[in-house]
């Protein structure tokens, strides 16, 4: 089996355990590692490199990955005091903790921007790459395992290569990666993708067996996250959506079997992903960040073709039945850099429905989509920035109140800007869609107000409108700046946003 996933003769040599890999690391490095929704990234080096933050060395590392990654690698090197700076994306609860305490420095990306950064040079230089893999070709092609993200990147640019073989992820992953890498500026060439399915590069990562400094063995699964069982308000809000997208077919403004389609991660895109399997909408494409277990569902039920990601984000519980019945799914799915799975010329040719999930949304349509209260990071922008900008339809979802009604999710100004009401197009929350294209802000904020609104706020909504139309001297975004974020100052001083 060994003999499988490592085939490059000269690497067999520099097979090692974790704790001498973790020796590579040096103090102030910059590290790239795959990994993407927790998927794909490396475990067993990180928990090696741990062990020595338990021990007091403090390696203050910069860590950039694809997107979030487990525990291993996020949560370990938090604790242990190794992990020093952290971009583009995360979930672990320890990391956000510590960004919100100013223990560790934290920029939240555009995800398809930082594969380009790493190009240009705008993070430094990285020292070496941490990989996981399902096997090592004999050129040294390294064969990711469940995700991409960034990973051909930092194989590309690092000093150093250190790959993981994780024997736990099955050998059947290999030729599922398309591996494209574009040139940087003023040599880009157009990415020659026109539909989701087109294979444009190699099923390996291109790697000179001379940078791979380690090869480590490792058998430790990835740690996904369970989908939360889909409640009314998902299934109101996947119900809303599919009329909303059934009238656009009458209108002729979508094919009968719509455009590729994008839904962000979690288990609300999940939910309304997973409507369509009800819907009449058949020969479906997914052109998205992850591939998840509603599309899944969607490829078993027939109403899917194909699904184009840079990871498998696949429920704990659904895995082994994934893994076990692989061959099913083989020549419908394909993952990609996130450098394509997220390229706004990509996303812009294919006409892509993008459906993202919202934190907050304010009269306008502006949608705060990372930051709790303004200034509590949660997760960040991840993806949803790079499809929202360049979809031929941009949704945004959202259940309509927080904390048992104690919040609203509509609001009079969002308290951190994500995404501005240029790039939002649909607003959709259990209560109705607001469809806001062509309309001017006071129109907006009337629709959204009467379509999405739950009704606990409704009046109180109107109220601030009313009462800003009046007094504002400017009619076109009249705002109050001192009562547009009362109802955070409310909430935060007294539990609850109602009066």
């Amino acid at each position: 089996m060994l003999k499988e996933r490592l085939r490059c003769e000269v690497l067999k040599n520099r097979v090692m355990e974790p704790e001498q890999a973790a020796q590579f690391f040096k103090k102030g490095m910059t590290i790239g590692t795959s990994g993407f929704t927790p998927a794909g990234y490396p475990k067993a080096v990180p928990l090696a490199l741990a062990k020595r933050g338990k021990k007091g060395e403090k390696l203050d590392l910069t860590i950039i990955t694809g997107a979030s990654v487990g525990e291993e690698l996020d949560g370990e090197l938090v604790k242990t005091g190794i992990m020093k700076r952290r971009y583009p994306y995360q979930t672990n609860k320890a990391v956000r903790d510590a960004i919100n305490q100013g223990k560790i420095e934290y920029e939240d990306m555009h995800l398809s921007h930082t594969p380009q950064w790493v190009k240009y040079g705008f993070f430094g230089k990285i020292d070496i790459a941490l990989v996981e893999a399902v096997a090592i070709r004999e050129d040294g092609g390294i064969i990711p395992s469940t995700s991409v993200g960034n990973s051909n990147v930092f194989v590309e640019m690092a000093d150093k290569v250190i790959v993981e073989i994780n024997t736990s992820q099955p050998l059947a992953l290999e030729g599922v990666h398309d591996i494209y890498s574009p040139k940087n500026p003023p040599n880009r060439e157009p990415i020659p993708i026109t539909k989701p399915h087109q294979r444009i590069g190699t099923n390996y990562i291109p790697c000179n067996p001379k940078k791979i400094v380690a090869v480590v063995f490792t058998d430790i699964p990835d740690k996904t996250r369970e989908v939360a069982p889909i409640d009314e308000n998902a299934k109101k809000m996947a119900s809303h959506l599919i009329e909303f997208l059934k009238k656009e077919v009458e209108l002729k403004r979508l094919p009968k079997n719509l455009l590729p389609l994008q839904s962000g991660v979690g288990s609300v895109a999940n939910a309304v992903l997973a409507g369509l399997i009800e819907s009449e909408f058949e020969d479906l494409m997914i052109y998205s960040e992850v591939i998840q277990d509603a599309a899944l569902d969607l490829i078993d039920a027939g109403k899917a073709k194909f699904a184009s990601g840079t990871s498998f984000t696949i429920s704990p519980s659904r895995l082994k039945n994934f893994y076990d019945n692989f061959d099913k799914y083989k020549d419908k799915v394909l993952l990609r850099p996130q450098e394509i799975s997220n390229n706004p010329e990509i996303i812009r040719r294919l006409g892509i429905i993008a459906m993202n999930t919202a934190i907050e949304v304010d009269l306008y349509g502006n949608v705060n989509s990372s930051n709790i209260m303004g200034s509590r990071m949660m997760n960040g922008i991840g993806g949803s920035g790079d499809f929202t900008r360049n979809a031929y339809l941009s949704i945004f979802t959202t259940v309509s109140v927080a904390k048992n009604r104690k919040i609203s999710s509509i609001v009079p100004m969002v308290s951190h800007h994500d995404h501005t009401e240029h790039d939002v197009d649909i607003i959709v929350t259990e209560q109705g869609v607001a469809d806001l294209r062509g309309l001017s802000p006071k129109e907006r904020a009337k629709t959204i107000i009467e379509n999405c609104t739950h009704p606990d706020y409704k009046e109180p909504l109107l109220e601030y409108y009313h009462d800003v139309m009046k007094n504002c001297i400017y009619k076109h975004t009249p705002h109050s700046l001192e009562k547009a974020l009362s109802w955070h100052k409310r909430f935060l001083e007294t539990g609850t946003m109602k009066k």
